[in-house]
């Protein structure tokens, strides 16, 4: 096989499964905190952070200097055998910082979709229920119990019918899912979605039926989307009243993603069960599934499990990953690096170049979103300009690689999202905010 970059390109369209979408199609060789490069030469800086999963940039040196020195220690310790360090290291590392203090109980797989398809398993053992309810808008995964409470588009489960049975929706307190003005209050919104809640509940799955609700506190492939405090807190007590779990997902979410380690502690609200992969070990495969004991020690044992769960090396990049957050202080540089991008994304909506384009920019942390008009959508959706440019998003996202930078949309909507890595510099974040603005500006001027 010719390794020149065209013919890598041409093996990999020809050998590669079709059903994996790309970017680019192109060949990434190396990373190096938050610049990638091509097999081409080209050097791009990365706003994409792997999908929110390099979270202290690519190659961390701590965080590959550990998983190397555990890989001459041992790679592999199947999880059913025995315990190992790496595991029960990170677990010490964890606890300090789960987000309640009653989240003691600990499972490692290796991706946030296994993550997810463990945490409904335990909801029905635990339980002895069934269904599950999820909101429209999330994203929990691509394998089958994921897929089937996934809810943010149907490229994930088209053509896959009949998914996991027992699971309905309700609409996340997000404007566009209730069809309502962009200025509807938030505390209007929260009781709208709460009240569909209470319906589900007396029309679709009795509360006796009902083992979990599942939710993003920021939603992602929904439009990067955060949740009200209420809305959460009104979960909570939902399920507090008929003994149903509440299970949260922060994969996307949760290790400083957001400026604080997970979101929920911006709402205090408790998770019976809590979901968390990506930033975990900065791109080693590795997920977990935490809970309170009284919960899992429920669990027959030997329902849980996997030949490479808990890896050791990847447990052992998480261990590193905990120390580089604690020791390079990065929840700080994130309070910064945030300011500023929000400072500068308003500062562009601002500009007459831009006009009425954007219609929103939300988020907290470094996982932030712009949303544009567009005049595509129905004409019942309030974000509808027939004067707007039409598929903004995606040609914006073009038009940044074009000029150096990776970034992603997401969601049915126009929204492009914002999710470097934590530690970015100020003059990495102001470059990419700035061929950002360029290719905005030139977008709208093509029309």
């Amino acid at each position: 096989m010719s390794t020149s970059a065209d013919s890598l390109v041409a093996f990999g369209q020809q050998h590669v499964t079709k059903g994996l979408g790309r970017l680019t199609e192109a060949v990434m060789a190396k990373g190096e905190g938050s610049y990638v490069t091509f097999e081409d030469g080209r050097r791009m800086l990365d706003f994409s952070s792997g999908i929110g999963v390099t979270n202290l940039g690519h190659c961390h040196p701590k965080v590959s200097k550990a998983a190397a020195d555990q890989c001459m220690n041992i790679v592999h310790v199947q999880c059913s055998i025995s315990f190992h360090g790496p595991y029960l290291r990170l677990i010490e590392k964890l606890l300090p910082i789960m987000p309640d203090p009653s989240l003691d109980s600990f499972f490692f797989w290796n991706s946030g979709s296994e993550a997810i398809e463990a945490s409904l398993k335990m909801a029905r053992q635990i339980t002895g229920r069934q269904n599950i309810i999820a909101m429209q808008g999330g994203y929990h995964g691509r394998t089958f119990g994921a897929m089937a409470v996934t809810k943010s588009k149907t490229v994930y489960s088209e053509g896959f019918f009949p998914l996991m049975p027992g699971v309905f929706a309700i609409p996340f307190p997000y404007w566009h899912q209730l069809g309502l003005p962009i200025n509807t209050s938030e505390e209007e919104l929260v009781r709208l979605s709460l009240y569909q809640l209470e319906l589900v509940l007396k029309q679709q799955t009795a509360p006796r039926d009902t083992a979990a609700i599942i939710v993003e506190p920021v939603l992602g492939e929904g439009g990067y989307v955060p949740a009200p405090a209420s809305f959460l807190k009104g979960l909570r007590a939902v399920c507090d009243k008929h003994g149903i779990l509440l299970i949260v997902d922060e994969v996307q979410s949760g290790f400083g993603r957001t400026g604080k380690y997970f979101n929920l502690e911006y709402s205090g609200v408790r998770p019976d069960i809590l979901t968390i992969a990506k930033g975990l070990a900065n791109g080693f495969p590795l997920s977990g599934v935490v809970s309170r004991k009284e919960l899992t020690d429920k669990l027959v044992p030997g329902s849980m499990g996997g030949t490479y769960a808990g890896n050791a090396v990847s447990c052992a990049a998480a261990v590193a990953v905990a120390n580089a957050f604690r020791e390079e202080k990065v929840l700080d540089n994130v309070s910064v690096r945030s300011s500023e991008l929000l400072a500068s994304l308003k500062s562009l909506r601002e500009d007459s170049d831009v006009g009425n384009t954007i219609v929103d920019i939300r988020g907290q942390g470094l996982m932030i979103a712009v949303e544009f008009a567009s005049p595509l959508y129905p004409t019942t959706d309030p974000a509808l300009v027939s004067s707007a440019p039409k598929n903004l998003a995606s040609r914006v996202a073009k038009r940044c690689m074009e000029k150096g930078l990776i970034i992603l949309t997401t969601s049915l909507y126009e929204v492009i999202r914002f999710i470097p890595p934590l530690n970015i510099s100020q003059g990495d974040l102001q470059k990419g905010c700035q061929i950002f603005a360029e290719s905005v500006k030139e977008v709208v001027r093509e029309g």
